[in-house]
């Protein structure tokens, strides 16, 4: 076996924490990743990790060898980018990340045409709603709606996004229209949000005329899906706070109404997120460069007045 394989295997056990979840990150099963340790700590003549039924947890030799196994890791890593670059032909695996919604509609649906124009990049793609650590977790970049909050992370911004509040007719219908943004929580207006371990949004900050405001909205229920937030408001159980190109279209169809036009949420910035160690990798930026381009591109036609292609076909 690769001594560098193995000791790729070594960061990620330490990182994830079980040899199953290093075993599926590295495409090798748990039984090769198990081979791959023990061929390490016979190696090295010294025991890696503390061993229980569920979790590995490295030994004082295995922490001080992961501070130096990351370093070799990068350094492969870096060494790589560089000759890629060179010699115009990227190789190599990109780990990337993005919510639910744009990651389906957006992010997911371009990966088979970015690997068609650079075959030998393999892309790891991984959905969610909750909030990825991404130094913890190896992510070389997260596209994400929202700030940057980690000064050891950079950020490209994309594109600014207008939010909007929206309802279905029926909701509507039964519970009133609200007449100001303070009828939210006066008028006890079930909205529905978007929560998860780590999860901010338990208020939405409003832009009104006294500048903007967080109100600490309401709902009987939420979800740590955001396009369930969306058939939930679909099925007039709420109102919903969502980036206006997501909705566009249920709002020209008359499934969603917008309410409080003067006091609308405030914008959110999709952009890409990526550690500033990754700057330099040609990868990272071909990924960036593409995905940037393209969600500018299909978001401009979902805010369209007219019906739009599908952002699959783009």
């Amino acid at each position: 076996m690769s001594y560098l394989d193995n000791v790729r295997v070594f960061v990620r056990v330490v990182e994830l924490g079980t040899l199953s979840a290093a075993g599926r990150d590295q495409r090798v099963t748990p039984a090769v990743a198990s081979n791959r340790i023990k061929e390490l700590e016979r190696h090295l003549g010294v025991r890696l990790f503390n061993r229980t039924t569920r979790k590995l947890s490295p030994t004082e030799h295995g922490r001080v060898f992961y501070d130096g196994a990351v370093k070799i890791i990068e350094a492969v890593n870096e060494a790589e980018g560089a000759i890629a670059d060179l010699s115009r032909n990227p190789k190599g695996s990109l780990r990337i990340t993005a919510p639910l919604g744009i990651g389906r509609r957006l992010i997911a649906s371009g990966i088979p045409e970015f690997h068609d124009k650079y075959p030998d990049i393999e892309v790891r793609v991984r959905l969610s709603d909750h909030n990825v650590d991404i130094l913890a977790e190896g992510v070389d970049v997260a596209f994400k709606l929202g700030v940057l909050e980690d000064s050891n992370l950079r950020m490209r911004g994309i594109l600014n996004c207008e939010r909007v509040l929206c309802a279905s007719p029926d909701y509507l219908a039964g519970r009133g229209v609200p007449a100001n943004a303070d009828a939210l929580i006066a008028d006890k207006h079930d909205c529905l949000l978007l929560r998860y371990p780590g999860s901010k949004e338990y208020f939405w900050t409003l832009v009104t005329a006294d500048g903007p405001r967080k109100f600490e909205v309401a709902g009987p229920y939420d979800s740590d899906d955001g396009d369930v937030l969306t058939q939930w408001a679909l099925e007039g159980r709420g109102i919903i706070n969502k980036p206006l190109f997501e909705v566009k279209a249920h709002l020209r169809e008359g499934r969603l109404v917008e309410i409080l036009k003067d006091s609308p949420p405030a914008p959110v910035q999709l952009a890409a997120i990526y550690p500033h160690k990754r700057f330099q990798d040609p990868k990272v930026r071909l990924m960036i460069d593409f995905m940037a381009e393209r969600c500018q591109r299909l978001i401009g036609k979902l805010l369209q007045d007219e019906p739009a292609a599908a952002a699959s076909s783009g």
